[in-house]
């Protein structure tokens, strides 16, 4: 049988030069190092979550002395985070919706109509990107106060959809659609919402996949509006509910170790369902924008 021949940057004539085996060596060992150094903090919180609080403070060893299951257990009930896995889910799956479809539109209207004044709109969008996030907590939760939407997942959902990173993402990648075919559209008799959510959207799976990815992390791992806006009632997220947990005076750090894990285990699940998409979808739009 055949064998496959590489035809990427090296390629399997290149392998007979010593230099370029060393060279190739040298990357591999590098790539397998960042590897160590990225999952060795998450293996790490994992076995911690095995010990109890003596062993946790005393053992040096990354490996627990013993597997008791039952540890997840009490401190899952302890935590009562059931609830506050569905608020997350509640918060991600609008945000996500809202960061397609509003910074789609935005950016639909930047990248393909056009209309007069665009190009300023753009420009101030860019800027955007230069303020620090931070600097605009304190109008958006006075603004989310005077509208009566404290205690709702509204405000968290409509935060991503006013993103401009999502934004110029769309730009790009519509900016690199064939109009031909949006011409069609509209020639067919296609209103300009009939063209973006009937052709451009669904020719837009690529970005569409990268942005819901990134809006699935930040709305699972945002802390700070969540806790403003849903604080000291039923709809907590996770995040949330952590930090509201470390603050009781019965918890110890074993606990906190073993909650940490039950905040980890959906990105961790997202990022090997959809590990391929991401990547593949990733370089693609690297390429076309």
């Amino acid at each position: 049988m055949k064998s496959i021949q590489r035809t990427g940057v090296i390629r399997d004539y290149d392998m007979h030069s010593a230099s370029v085996r060393a060279g190739y060596g040298l990357i591999l060992a590098l790539c397998v190092l960042l590897v160590i150094v990225a999952v060795f903090p998450l293996i790490w919180v994992v076995l911690a979550g095995f010990k109890d609080l003596k062993e946790f403070v005393s053992s040096t060893s990354l490996l627990p002395e013993k597997y008791d299951i039952s540890m997840f257990t009490t401190t899952w009930n302890q935590l009562g985070i059931a609830k506050n896995y569905l608020n997350s889910l509640i918060s991600v799956v609008g945000s996500v919706v809202c960061a397609l479809v509003f910074n789609g539109l935005l950016g639909y209207g930047i990248g393909i109509l056009r209309p007069k004044g665009y190009g300023v709109v753009k420009k101030m969008v860019m800027f955007s990107l230069l303020m620090p996030t931070t600097i605009s907590i304190v109008p958006l939760f006075m603004n989310i106060q005077n509208l009566g939407m404290g205690n709702s997942f509204l405000p968290l959902w409509l935060s991503f959809g006013a993103n401009a990173m999502y934004i110029i993402l769309f730009v790009q990648f519509f900016e690199s659609l064939p109009m031909s075919i949006i011409e069609a559209g509209r020639i067919d008799g296609c209103s300009q919402l009939q063209t973006f959510f009937r052709i451009v959207l669904p020719l837009s799976k690529p970005i569409c996949a990268v942005i819901s990815i990134f809006a699935v992390n930040a709305a699972w791992s945002d802390f700070l509006l969540p806790y403003l806006v849903l604080r000291g009632g039923d709809k907590q997220t996770v995040m949330v509910r952590l930090f509201v947990f470390s603050t009781e005076q019965t918890v110890n750090a074993d606990n906190m170790m073993r909650s940490v894990v039950f905040s980890m285990i959906p990105p961790i699940i997202l990022f090997f369902i959809f590990q391929k998409q991401l990547t593949e979808n990733a370089v693609s739009v690297g390429i076309k924008g």
